[in-house]
């Protein structure tokens, strides 16, 4: 039995290196679609949107699919959003209100078909303590990795780790973009278990 084939509705290289993990054959495309918050939308609200905006921007282009939509929303306690910090200085901002504190990170994910318009849609939480960080090892970090195109401007896979001094949530690979485990649970649903695939 033909499977149906998979799209990660994504350009980021993070997201594609997790789905790999799964074992499962898949192409990606990247989505075009406006990310700005709209007003009084909670950051749970706005992760679900652009996952599912981001699936559904390929749904024509890509008829026959399961098309995968993920997308982050970082927030400080006071619910301040963490975009990704495009530039130096705005990700030195960042870090430096993140220092101290609990950031939330809610990743929204979608699984789509295409031809039916089913859907399947879930929302990943995953908290991080920051140390409290001086403003050197602030410009340490990101000399060594410029994390410019990451929310909360950090890589949890590579020295990133060191910033924190807690993690709590159940599936760390949130963090980087896109949960492993939920997106199992949902392939599972719809008859597709990694594990059995052929």
């Amino acid at each position: 039995m033909t499977q149906t084939p998979l799209l990660l509705a994504s350009s980021s290289p993070y997201r594609r290196e997790l789905l790999e993990r799964l074992g499962l054959p898949f192409t990606t495309a990247s989505p075009d679609i406006d990310e700005t918050p709209q007003p009084d939308e909670s950051a749970e609200a706005l992760a679900l949107r652009l996952a599912g905006s981001k699936a559904q921007a390929l749904a024509t282009q890509y008829p026959g699919h399961w098309i995968i939509g993920s997308d982050q929303v970082a927030c400080l306690p006071d619910g301040t959003l963490l975009h990704k910090p495009g530039n130096h200085e705005q990700a030195v901002h960042q870090l430096q209100q993140s220092s101290g504190h609990a950031v939330l990170f809610l990743t929204g994910l979608t699984l789509l078909d295409a031809d039916s318009g089913r859907t399947q849609h879930h929302c990943e939480p995953f908290s991080v303590r920051f140390r409290d960080l001086e403003t050197r090892e602030i410009e340490a970090y990101l000399r060594r990795e410029q994390p410019y195109d990451c929310a909360g401007s950090f890589k949890m896979e590579g020295l990133g780790i060191t910033l924190f001094s807690g993690l709590k949530g159940r599936d760390p690979n949130s963090l980087v973009g896109l949960p492993l485990i939920a997106l199992t649970d949902m392939l599972r649903h719809w008859g597709r278990n990694p594990l059995l695939a052929p």
